[in-house]
């Protein structure tokens, strides 16, 4: 039942649009019974299941932060995908274009395309950031 909805509300928002619809909602082998949200019993009980999905939903969360909180101070792997290109292969790509060379060409042959590497150049200072400072303050908008 606790993936219905992200929250109490989600589900509680669900089950009204199913009874606004004139659809029943009744929960099968609900701890040895039936759980029929028509009831007030029934409507109580989806409630308070719905109120621990979220709980337990929330501490989930709370955990994992927690662990990546953790192992970022202790300065270790967070896990992720493993990168191809290394910073020096940045670097000397930056080299290349820099002398002269096209950037296709430089990109193409250290295998990686030219969003990659104006990403990393970027991330490493070797470029400006293109966020749209400089063409303002070029124009003379700024």
């Amino acid at each position: 039942m606790d993936r219905l909805g992200k929250s109490t509300q989600n589900v509680l928002a669900f089950a009204e649009g199913l009874r606004g619809r004139g659809v029943e909602l009744r929960v099968l082998d609900f701890g040895g019974g039936d759980v029929d949200t028509a009831t007030p019993t029934g409507s109580m009980l989806f409630t308070t299941m719905a109120a621990l999905g979220q709980m337990e939903h929330e501490i989930k969360r709370e955990r994992v932060l927690d662990s990546i909180d953790r192992r970022r101070r202790a300065g270790k792997n967070l896990g992720g995908r493993p990168r191809r290109i290394t910073n020096r292969q940045i670097r000397n790509a930056n080299k290349l274009i820099e002398a002269g060379e096209p950037t296709a060409q430089v990109v193409r042959d250290f295998g990686m395309s030219r969003a990659t590497f104006y990403r990393r150049a970027r991330a490493l200072g070797l470029m400006p950031d293109q966020s749209g400072d400089e063409t303002q303050e070029r124009d003379g908008t700024r």
